[in-house]
C-alpha cells in the first residue's frame, strides 16, 4: 500500500450539520458505554460525504473529540482504508479499476482517456468537476471495463462511450447508470441465452412432473391414485393457477405516453425489484413516469402485470402502484420499499 498523506491545505474547522450530527450521535448510542469507538469509520464516511468527497483534518480531530478517541487512533483508520480520500476530489471523482479482468478488456484505453479529459491521477480539474484514481477491483468483472463515479457502476464501456459519458457529467446533462451496452446485470453480452420459456415464471409448471408418472397408470383405480393428488388442497392450488393465468381484457389498458415527457424520463429503477431490463420493457409500452403507475388502477396494473412476460406477477407483487405513489411524491427508494412492504402487511 502506497503512502497516504493529509492535504497540504486544510479548512481551519470542522463540524458537522445539525442533521449530520443527529445522524452521528445515533450511530454512537448503536455501542455500549467505552464502546463508542466502534462508530469511527461510518462518522468518518459521513464526514467525508458532508466535505465533499473527502476528509479533511479538522473532521479527524473533530470525531475523536467526540469518540473521546487519540487523534493519532483516528487519524490511523482514516489512513490506513482507501475508501476515505485524504484530499480534495472532483465532485465526479471517477475510480477506474485497473486489475486483470479489466486491464484485459480495455482499461488502460479508459485510462488514456481520464488522462486527456481529466488530466494526472488525482488532479482536479479547473472546473472543480472530474478527478480520477486508478483501484483495484471493484466486483463487477463479468462486465468489464468498468469504473465507480461516486455511489454509481458504469460498465462496458468503451474509449468512445467513456468520454461521451465524462462529457455528460462534466456538463450536468444525465447519464445512464450500470452498463453501458443494455446488458442485464450480469447476463451474456446480447441478451440471456437460456430460461426463456416465460411459463417457467408464471406457476403453471408447478406439479407438472407428476404427469410423467401419471400416465402409466392412469387407468388403475381411482381408489390407487397417489394421496397427494386427492388432496383438497392440490386442486385449489390448480384453481389458484386458473385464475392467476385469467387475462386481462384491454379496456383496463392504461394511458401510455409516446415519450417522456419533456425528455426526461423517472429513473423507473427507484421502484423495488425494477431494474434495467424490466425499466427498458416499461419504457417500450410507454410508462416513464412515476405518476403515471400511481394513477393506474388495480385493473390497470394487472393489464399491465400480464405484460410482463418472464417478470409477470412482479408489479403486483411489489405494489408498483403504492411505491409510484411515493416516488412521485418525492420520496426515496428506501420509502418506496418500505411503504410497498408495510402495503403487503410486513413490518418495517
Amino acid at each position: 500500500m502506497s503512502v497516504r498523506r493529509l492535504a497540504a491545505e486544510q479548512p481551519a474547522d470542522f463540524a458537522f450539520t445539525q442533521d449530520n450530527l443527529q445522524w452521528a450521535e445515533a450511530q454512537i448510542a448503536k455501542y455500549p458505554e467505552g464502546r463508542q469507538a466502534s462508530a469511527v469509520i461510518p462518522l468518518l464516511w459521513k464526514a467525508q460525504e458532508q466535505h465533499h468527497g473527502w476528509l479533511p483534518e479538522p473532521a479527524i480531530r473533530r470525531i475523536a473529540e467526540m469518540l473521546g478517541m487519540p487523534v493519532i487512533r483516528v487519524m490511523e483508520v482514516a489512513t490506513f482504508y482507501t475508501m476515505f480520500n485524504l484530499a480534495p476530489v472532483g465532485e465526479h471523482f471517477v475510480q477506474l479499476c485497473g486489475t486483470t479482468p479489466c486491464a484485459l478488456r480495455g482499461a488502460n484505453a479508459l485510462k488514456d482517456v481520464c488522462r486527456k479529459v481529466i488530466g494526472d491521477e488525482r488532479h482536479v480539474t479547473a472546473d472543480g468537476k472530474l478527478s480520477w484514481l486508478e483501484v483495484e477491483c471493484l466486483g463487477a468483472c463479468a462486465n468489464a471495463p468498468m469504473v465507480q463515479i461516486n455511489f454509481d457502476y458504469y460498465e462496458d464501456l468503451t474509449p468512445e462511450n467513456f468520454e461521451a459519458l465524462l462529457e455528460d457529467l462534466r456538463a450536468g446533462r444525465p447519464v445512464k447508470t450500470g452498463s453501458q451496452i443494455g446488458r442485464s446485470c450480469s447476463a451474456p453480452e446480447g441478451g440471456d441465452t437460456t430460461l426463456h420459456d416465460a411459463s417457467l415464471y408464471d406457476g403453471s409448471v408447478v406439479g407438472a412432473w407428476r404427469k410423467r408418472f401419471e400416465a402409466p397408470t392412469a387407468e388403475v383405480d381411482a381408489t390407487e391414485a397417489p394421496v397427494d393428488l386427492a388432496r383438497p388442497e392440490a386442486k385449489a392450488s390448480d384453481d389458484k393457477r386458473d385464475a392467476e393465468a385469467e387475462i386481462v381484457s384491454d379496456e383496463h389498458k392504461p394511458e401510455f405516453l409516446s415519450a417522456a415527457r419533456s425528455g426526461k424520463a423517472d429513473d423507473l429503477k427507484l421502484i423495488w425489484g425494477v431494474g434495467p431490463k424490466l425499466e427498458q420493457l416499461l419504457n417500450e409500452m410507454g410508462v416513464f413516469h412515476f405518476d403515471q403507475i400511481a394513477a393506474w388502477t388495480e385493473e390497470n396494473l394487472a393489464w399491465v402485470d400480464q405484460k410482463l412476460g418472464s417478470f409477470r406477477g412482479r408489479a403486483v407483487r411489489d405494489r408498483w402502484i403504492v411505491q409510484g405513489g411515493v416516488l412521485a411524491d418525492g420520496g426515496t427508494e428506501q420509502d418506496a420499499e418500505d411503504a410497498a412492504r408495510r402495503d403487503r402487511g410486513e413490518t418495517v
